[in-house]
């Protein structure tokens, strides 16, 4: 066969995966977004954390960062706010002079017992930070993107399975996998890759913020695997999307899910 099909694996001493690249992580500061920011640091990329009040916890996060040898930064604001978003990318390109990857991750919800209990306001809202902040980030960030960038957004497996106390939360995550499969279309000449993840049930700060008792209590049991995640048993799927070790994938979505078919 001319070419011969490439087989062969390299072995070589370890080496990290993301030395030396930049990173930026909406939502950074806590749950599946510190979770990222760490395993990024661990393989040799220095981060920027945007979040926007939690300030002890993006602190937290940067110390970790810092103990594992890289370089972090926080920037506090809304990031359903465009103008935010550009400045946020000024100031990592300033901090940084680069950028080779951006994890669209920060979220919010809000259950309500009915469609009719979703306010203009609740929606809106939802969708301003859930799905409006990934244009704004990723169209401020697109012209520091090289060939060899990565785009990764965090979906959910709402998105393919729906949740009936989720509604506005589960279409902002529906959208996410459209807007994740268009952009790589999009983009990939320009030889940028966009991928995503679709957590199941991982166990963070909002779940008791946002379900009541009986709910957090039972959290995850449901999954094949009889138990939520952790936001550590996440965080790799983005390591491998940011790396070259997915080279070949674009437009697709990981499912760290606990073992819930969704056929998507």
């Amino acid at each position: 066969m001319k070419p011969r099909p490439e087989a062969s694996v390299k072995i070589r001493p370890y080496e990290s995966k993301l030395g030396g690249r930049v990173a930026i992580i909406s939502g950074g500061d806590s749950g599946i977004g510190r979770a990222v920011s760490l395993a990024f640091a661990s393989e040799g990329a220095d981060v920027a954390i945007l979040y926007l009040t939690e300030h002890r916890d993006a602190k937290e996060t940067v110390r970790a960062v810092e103990t594992a040898g890289r370089r972090a930064i926080v920037i506090a604001g809304d990031i359903g706010d465009e103008k935010f978003c550009q400045r946020a990318i000024s100031r990592v390109m300033k901090e940084f002079g680069r950028l080779d990857v951006v994890v669209n991750n920060a979220a919010e919800q809000h259950p309500q017992k009915a469609l009719e209990k979703i306010t203009a306001k609740q929606l809106e809202r939802t969708f301003r930070t859930n799905i409006f902040s990934f244009f704004f980030l990723t169209k401020a960030a697109l012209p520091y993107l090289k060939k060899g960038g990565a785009i990764i957004n965090t979906t959910s497996v709402t998105a393919y399975r729906g949740s009936a106390a989720l509604i506005d939360y589960s279409a902002t995550k529906g959208a996410i996998v459209s807007f994740t499969r268009s952009l790589a279309h999009a983009v990939v000449k320009r030889g940028i890759r966009v991928n995503a993840v679709a957590p199941g049930p991982i166990w963070t700060r909002l779940i008791p913020a946002t379900l009541p008792g009986e709910k957090v209590e039972t959290f995850g049991s449901d999954v094949p695997l009889g138990r939520a995640g952790q936001p550590n048993e996440v965080a790799p799927c983005y390591v491998f999307l940011a790396s070259d070790d997915s080279s070949y994938m674009t437009g697709q979505v990981l499912h760290p899910n606990g073992g819930e078919i969704i056929n998507g």
